[in-house]
């Protein structure tokens, strides 16, 4: 083998099979397609500070590499992990001496710039200002929080989605085929679904999937006279499990079904277990959180108003922080939501709601709970003889505001649990002044 074959080997999968030109990328179109600012500047080799921010595997570094390639300037790259300010001091004066060299800009690309506090972050701004460098920062982190203003205000941010399944297993089929950098010279044979399976592990991080591609690789060639990957390789190799799962079959319906009507009907461990379920399978935990928002409206309602509450802070931790820190909270809110007082009332006077409007159509507003912003609407009579609450006892005045021809005057009718028989009791106190008044 040859020193540069064996340097090239040496080197983990997902470093081999890092795209070395911008249609190699998958994924990521929504910014570099052809007729997108990045996408297009890149093509013409052109480079502006940016900050890009997306989940791991997503293409950060790879995408900051092409950027320092494509423009044939001086490219400098250094981690924030590891560097401070004495190796930016240094790279600032290699970047004069370039400067006064040919007069080219130097591009410095800065992994996990979050990690920089704001002094160290600050130190940038005057050599960015300037066009002594061209900063690509990268980062998994809200820009918003983790980035001095100064510094985003002077950059373009750009965010990076996760890669699909059906990219990462592209990714995964190029690697197996590649002879020069991938494992196509391993001729090995995949047993059906692994690669789907991998590529569901990897929740979106191509590094992840490559990496565990050459780990399962590896493994199977060592392992058997046969060379097959094989499902029960995976699972002896992984400590995950690697649960068969059709995301968009039978079985993806079914756990979602199992998990709603196990926090209807309050069993929490059964619960627990179907939510782990999902993300074990590789379920997208978005979709999930987005079912318990649901669930808080529809099967809990008014019995607990803190209920939706905590299951959009479950769906904004998964998408600020993501695995695994975030697993828990999606457990709190399914623990939360199973655990509360039920009510559908909410739900059947959506029902109720819809029905009366499809029976009897678009019917006007009264004339005086109308707005009237103009001299020609009040004189047609909108708003007159509107009665303000807040101007009578209990802010309550008895007034009409269903329109005229609705052939059903109530609708939710709150049940007797939880914060909802407090709004029972409001009701009724409302309908006995209503009485009252007739």
């Amino acid at each position: 083998m040859k020193k540069s074959e064996f340097l090239m080997s040496s080197k983990p999968l997902a470093e081999r099979m890092r795209p070395q030109t911008i249609d190699e990328i998958i994924g990521q179109e929504h910014i570099l397609a052809s007729d997108k600012p990045l996408g297009r500047a890149i093509r013409q080799g052109k480079a502006f500070s940016i900050i890009l921010w997306g989940p791991p595997g997503s293409g950060k570094t790879t995408l900051a590499r092409l950027i320092g390639f494509s423009s044939n300037q001086p490219f400098r790259a250094f981690s924030a992990v590891t560097s401070g300010l004495k190796e930016l001091r240094i790279f600032i004066d290699e970047a004069n001496n370039t400067k006064e060299k040919n007069g080219s800009s130097t591009i410095l690309f800065v992994d996990e710039i979050h990690r920089f506090n704001k002094a160290q972050q600050d130190a940038f701004l005057p050599h960015v200002e300037s066009g002594l460098i061209i900063l690509v920062g990268a980062t998994t982190q809200n820009p918003s929080f983790e980035v001095i203003s100064p510094l985003l205000s002077r950059s373009k941010v750009f965010i990076m989605q996760p890669l699909k399944q059906q990219h990462i297993e592209i990714l995964l089929h190029r690697a197996l085929a590649d002879k020069e950098r991938g494992l196509g010279n391993y001729n090995i044979k995949i047993e059906e679904n692994i690669i789907e399976i991998i590529a569901r592990m990897s929740n979106g991080d191509a590094r992840s999937a490559l990496n565990n591609l050459e780990i399962a690789v590896d493994y199977a060639m060592l392992g058997s006279a046969e060379k097959i990957l094989t499902l029960d390789i995976l699972k002896a190799i992984f400590s995950r499990n690697v649960l068969p799962y059709d995301k968009n079959g039978e079985e993806h319906y079914n756990l979602i079904s199992a998990f709603h009507k196990s926090m209807r009907g309050s069993d929490i461990n059964a619960s627990l277990y179907w939510l782990y379920r999902m993300i074990e399978s590789g379920e997208d935990p978005l979709f999930i959180a987005r079912r318990m928002i649901r669930f808080a409206s529809e099967d809990v309602g008014l019995a607990d108003p803190q209920a939706i509450q905590i299951s959009i802070a479950a769906f904004e931790a998964w998408e600020k922080i993501g695995p695994p820190e975030a697993e828990l909270a999606l457990a709190q809110a399914a623990v939360y939501l199973a655990s509360a007082p039920k009510s559908n009332a909410l739900y059947l006077a959506e029902k109720e709601v819809k029905k009366e409007i499809n029976q009897t159509g678009a019917l006007p507003a009264p004339l005086h709970i109308r707005n009237a912003p103009t001299a020609l609407m009040k004189s047609a009579g909108y708003a007159k003889g509107y009665l303000y609450p807040h101007n009578y006892s209990g802010a309550w005045i008895n007034q009409k505001y269903l329109p005229d021809g609705i052939s059903k005057s109530e609708f939710y009718f709150p049940s007797p649990r939880g914060f909802e028989r407090d709004i029972a009791r409001r009701i009724e106190y409302i309908n006995s002044k209503k009485d009252k008044a007739t």
